[in-house]
């Protein structure tokens, strides 16, 4: 007699919470401290951010982890300053001092050199940084002290603004990037070109994909929607060691955002009753309308309130490659 499956533990909930993630909390705390405050089956992030960086970590539950190439594949914004007159071996401020300059940048200097720096840019990545190389991950390797070599990659830089000069020691920056680009890089490499060299004293994301300042939501703002569903313990449970529950979720699932806004970039199809339907069986469908285009690499389906399905169209006809059963 076949055994049955166990049933997974958790709420069966799907959606996004966009994170504003405090320093000196790694991606993976961040990411199991909120399916333990969820009880949430199924969770996963867009994009690691280092522990000593905050800002937008964008984290997935349920169908929303399938959505989540096209938030790492889509642009990211950050904010970071930077300090002349060191380079250290992390490129940030938990490395130890490689090499070091009293000269300082004009701001004349500053943005002439920027201008090399957009675009599409040849980069090596910091030493310290989540890069595989022969399987292990570059910071596993230098921490061990073993010479670390990665190679140069071509990522896209689309913007770099110099925000503001508080001090001669001290640069502000925005920069918007594509999947891959390292801005600890674009400081190492700027300070190296001015000659003063320079690494990064704060860092902070604030924008991945479709996703915007205004959507996040803090790590306080979400454990007082948590207190808000906890249940009551009476005097006795409470000396007997027990813990209170979140026994009402509403508070929380408050700041889940659906599972389509991560695809705010591609075509949306809306589908019947009955289309849906036959989506969520598997089949193609024909698309009416003369706005319903002829054909397209990639679009997503709604329907009964939900995603239903990624796919493309062919010939005016929606063909489902991944299907969403899940319900929230």
């Amino acid at each position: 007699m076949a055994r049955r499956g166990k049933k997974p533990k958790g709420r069966p909930i799907n959606g996004w919470v966009i994170l504003d993630k405090p320093k000196g909390m790694g991606s993976t705390d961040a990411v199991a401290k909120l399916k333990r405050l969820y009880f949430a089956q199924k969770t996963g992030h867009a994009g690691t951010l280092d522990p000593l960086a905050s800002g937008m970590l964008p984290i997935a539950f349920g169908d929303a982890t399938k959505t989540v190439p096209f938030v790492m594949d889509g642009r990211k914004v950050y904010r970071f300053t930077v300090r002349w007159g060191a380079e250290t071996t992390t490129d940030d401020t938990e490395g130890t001092v490689a090499q070091s300059s009293d000269q300082r940048p004009s701001e004349a200097e500053i943005r002439l050199a920027m201008q090399d720096y957009v675009g599409e840019i040849s980069q090596v990545p910091p030493t310290f940084s989540a890069i595989k190389i022969a399987g292990e991950r570059a910071y596993d390797l230098a921490r061990e002290g073993e010479t670390v070599e990665i190679a140069a990659r071509t990522v896209s830089v689309h913007r770099l603004e110099l925000q503001a000069l508080p001090d001669a020691d001290t640069a502000i920056f925005e920069a918007e990037c594509g999947k891959g680009t390292y801005v600890r890089a674009i400081a190492r490499d700027l300070g190296r070109d001015l000659g003063c060299f320079g690494h990064v004293i704060d860092l902070r994301r604030v924008s991945v994909g479709g996703f915007t300042e205004a959507d996040m939501v803090t790590l306080d703002d979400l454990e007082a929607a948590a207190d808000e569903g906890r249940e009551t313990l009476d005097a006795e449970s409470v000396e007997a060691g027990a813990t209170a529950r979140v026994v009402d979720f509403a508070p929380l699932d408050e700041y889940l955002i659906n599972p389509e806004a991560a695809l705010s970039d591609l075509y949306e199809v809306m589908l019947s009753e009955e289309q849906a339907g036959r989506v969520l069986s598997g089949n193609s469908v024909l698309l009416r309308g003369r706005d319903a285009p002829a054909s397209c690499d990639e679009a997503f389906a709604t329907g009964h309130g939900r995603l239903i399905a990624l796919g493309s169209i062919d010939q005016g006809q929606f063909h489902p490659r991944r299907v969403f059963g899940g319900r929230g």
